[in-house]
């Protein structure tokens, strides 16, 4: 593994070439590479915990679940991201033999940070709406049990079903999975309070 310098700008194959060298992982974005940053713990056991029930919840499913180390490319003109979790159904479909980008997503997880929810909500989101496998996007909250479901309508159109509190639930329509908010946020501390 390399920890070499990122360029500048690049082209989508060198940012490839690139990334699968790198010990760090970056997003790239309008011919920019990106440097992720680490995550808190809120952030770690909320996709521990979503991972798990995904894993449950899709076992006998011709649906699988990838954790935040499976790379999505979502436009033909490179624009590569990390969502915390994706879940294709009916197999998933790759940009190479590598087997490390994923091109069909059915549904992406983002968990929300002060410094990731704006773009997580805005120009992300609407990146993503680009890929024609994606279903559902959803959007955890780390700081209160909170869950904002946007599903994709037969016209094409958007709907947002958010979610709030311990005693909700969330369903997947494309993997018919129903996720509690009790164990999404399971071991999750909210201002120095255990749940």
């Amino acid at each position: 593994m390399s920890t070499q310098t990122a360029p500048k700008t690049t082209t989508a194959a060198d940012y490839l070439a690139f990334e699968r060298k790198s010990e760090e992982k970056h997003e790239f974005v309008n011919g920019q590479i990106r440097l992720m940053s680490g995550a808190s713990r809120n952030h770690n056991r909320i996709a521990a915990n979503i991972g798990t029930l995904l894993g449950v919840g899709l076992k006998g499913k011709p649906c699988e679940h990838f954790i935040s180390d499976m790379r999505v490319k979502v436009a033909s003109g490179g624009r590569y991201t990390y969502p915390d979790l994706s879940v294709v159904c009916g197999g998933p479909e790759f940009e190479d033999d590598v087997l490390d980008t994923l091109l069909n997503p059915n549904a992406i997880f983002e968990i929300l940070s002060k410094s990731t929810a704006e773009y997580d909500r805005g120009d992300k989101f609407a990146s993503y709406r680009n890929l024609p496998s994606l279903k559902e996007y959803l959007l955890v909250s780390q700081d209160a049990p909170q869950v904002e479901h946007f599903t994709r309508l037969d016209d094409g159109a958007w709907r947002f079903n958010p979610t709030e509190g311990l005693d909700s639930e969330v369903r997947l329509v494309t993997a018919e999975v129903v996720l509690t908010l009790r164990d999404i946020y399971d071991k999750v501390s909210f201002e120095g309070k255990e749940n």
